[in-house]
């Protein structure tokens, strides 16, 4: 399951989170990275995954 949401994370990295944590803190943080750049977005992304 985790290989599922890492794709996510990195073609679309608030869908990757939203799978892994729900709405929350680390959601809005992520789409507020994404929207600033594409690769922080995915790099929090991932980070979130393979923290939890």
């Amino acid at each position: 399951m985790d290989l599922i949401r890492i794709l996510c994370a990195i073609f679309l990295p608030p869908l990757g989170v939203f799978l892994q944590v729900g709405i929350g803190k680390d959601f809005w943080i992520n789409i507020l990275l994404t929207f600033l750049g594409y690769i922080p977005g995915i790099v929090h992304a991932v980070w979130v995954i393979a923290r939890k």
